[in-house]
């Protein structure tokens, strides 16, 4: 496995940064809500010991501190209502980011289609969408506005602790180099621990969910246990990597920890022997006072205290520098989809009358080609029937049409070249129906109105007539919000075909693309399905990718794809 080298890793932590510009009012009052705390936390410490000069110096009684003790309690009172501001900013910080960030990937997963996920486990894009889209939020609810606390409230506290004793600011100062330099190399490779992680966390959910799928199959060829064994395995490579993270976290933290202490400690000896008169230095005009003492000993933790913070969330910091690696990669990747720099692109809201294809070469998303030259030239009506062998590529001329693959060669629609076309606007004049169809977790409705949320129960009784689920949906209890299960699971295969057509039916379209629809039936359930689509799609141009030949539905072309080649077949002659 390769490892993350500080170049990249440079880059990262930018890339993690700008993705914070958008949200500069939110880090600003996490920042100055932090601010406010410190100056609460010095106010209290005068207070404390201005208390304690007054009662052990100047023998003074309780009345006399009652000012400082009630001012002191409402300090209480203010820091605990400002600390609750900044843990609400700093959450809201957060979550506003990850959204963000997890809304980039949506929206490239929705623009590339197929083509995104091709290379991808589910597994791996649930971690991916879900773990490690949250393993950011640390970063930017508590890292990123530490690290600027961390540069401020340390210089204030020496900014007032040193008009009363400049010996215990020049220690402070002194030693507080030593946190960070000890944390940078205590957190040397500690980005690289948890990239190792993520990747075996990927790893470990895209092979459990892949068995899971799969269990039908293991069993039958009783490799149960070869599998639980290889699942054993991956759990506990990324048992070992995570315990390498928390080995990594609880290192910083300890040695963070000790040299605070050390650095705390020698501020208080040196106050101790100036009391006993040992040391005549640090003061201005008279001895060191009681005073300045417990005020720069009360101090001195929080003078660390933010770069003892910075040092507990500096793992935060590897973290989503490891989690970014995979997402900021995820994100680049060339689109493909309809790019056009040249010319601007241009609505389609109109009917389609031609769609020409010349020397017309189909690429992977890595830019290879698939298929091609193809000529070709349609003009409604058509109902195209597209065959060949597995493999050949015909999935690969829908994906086309869909604009999840781009190409070489021309691609006309009306005369217009189809990189030009704004996607969005072509795809409302697509309909699309493949083998396994997805239908959600939800109810048969819920489903439907994926097509058109604001169709009338009118219009759905009216798909669902011609889908013939009139029947099915009244043996149902609930009827239309009868709940499906996850991947159809209450339904059988067909039933959850019919209901992918009626939702395909709420769709108005120009352009039917259907990818083997009934691979998965029967014979007479593909053949009550295909005179389904017959019948509903009279007005509509067909494109279908299939095995077997239907005359219910009546094909005007025979396209055979064979040797990446398209041979244009008509019923009554061959056109090559």
């Amino acid at each position: 496995m390769s490892v993350l080298d500080k170049t990249r890793q440079t880059y990262l932590l930018k890339w993690l940064k700008q993705q914070a510009k958008q949200h500069k009012v939110a880090l600003l009052c996490s920042v100055l809500t932090g601010l406010a705390t410190a100056i609460c936390i010095i106010m209290q410490a005068a207070l404390l010991a201005n208390i304690l000069q007054d009662l052990i110096i100047l023998g003074g009684n309780f009345k006399s501190i009652t000012v400082y003790f009630t001012a002191l309690l409402a300090l209480f009172g203010i820091r605990s209502l400002i600390t609750y501001a900044r843990e609400k900013f700093n959450f809201s910080l957060g979550a506003a980011i990850r959204h963000s960030i997890r809304q980039q990937l949506i929206t490239k997963i929705e623009k590339e289609g197929p083509v995104a996920i091709y290379h991808h486990t589910g597994g791996g894009l649930s971690t991916l969408l879900i773990e490690q889209i949250e393993d950011l939020h640390d970063f930017y609810a508590r890292y990123l506005p530490q690290m600027q606390l961390s540069m401020m409230i340390p210089i204030i506290i020496v900014a007032v602790i040193l008009p009363f004793n400049w010996t215990a600011a020049l220690i402070l100062m002194a030693t507080a180099p030593l946190i960070p330099i000890f944390m940078i190399l205590v957190g040397m490779g500690a980005a690289d621990v948890n990239r190792r992680n993520f990747k075996a966390l990927t790893y470990l959910s895209g092979h459990f969910l892949d068995r899971l799928k799969g269990l039908t199959t293991i069993r039958l060829f009783n490799q149960g246990c070869n599998q639980t064994e290889q699942i054993a395995n991956a759990a506990e490579r990324f048992r070992i990597r995570t315990m390498n993270v928390l080995k990594m976290a609880f290192l910083s933290s300890a040695v963070l920890e000790f040299f605070t202490s050390i650095s705390i400690a020698i501020v208080a000896v040196y106050f101790g022997f100036s009391y006993l008169g040992e040391f005549d230095f640090g003061a201005y005009d008279s001895g060191v006072t009681l005073f300045a003492g417990f005020f720069a000993l009360i101090l001195a933790p929080e003078f660390f205290q933010p770069l003892r913070d910075l040092g507990t969330y500096y793992h935060a910091k590897a973290q989503a520098i490891a989690a970014a690696d995979n997402i900021e990669k995820f994100i680049i990747q060339p689109t493909h989809v309809n790019e056009s720099t040249s010319v601007k692109t241009v609505n389609f809201d109109q009917n389609i009358e031609t769609i020409v294809g010349k020397d017309l070469v189909i690429l992977s998303a890595d830019n290879q080609p698939i298929i091609g030259p193809l000529n070709f030239t349609l003009t409604p009506p058509f109902r195209i029937a597209l065959t060949g062998i597995s493999g050949e590529g015909k999935s690969s001329i829908l994906n086309l049409l869909l604009g999840f693959l781009p190409y070489r060669g021309s691609l006309m629609i009306n005369g217009i070249e189809f990189q030009t076309i704004d996607i969005k606007s072509w795809r409302s004049q697509l309909s699309w129906l493949g083998q396994n169809p997805y239908l959600i977790n939800g109810t048969i409705r819920q489903n439907l109105l994926l097509a058109d949320p604001l169709a009338t129960s009118q219009d759905i009784a009216d798909v669902i007539e011609q889908a013939q689920l009139t029947e099915l949906i009244a043996q149902l209890p609930d009827g239309l919000d009868t709940e499906i299960g996850e991947d159809a699971v209450k339904i059988s295969v067909g039933q959850a075909q019919r209901i992918a057509i009626a939702r395909a039916l709420l769709k108005p379209c120009q352009l039917m693309l259907l990818d083997e629809p009934t691979a998965s039936l029967d014979k007479q359930t593909a053949l009550e399905i295909e005179t389904i689509l017959a019948q509903s799609y009279q007005q509509c141009q067909i494109i279908m990718v299939t095995h077997h030949l239907n005359q219910a539905m009546q094909f005007s072309q025979i396209w055979r794809l064979h040797n990446q080649q398209l041979y244009i077949n008509k019923p009554d002659s061959m056109l090559c």
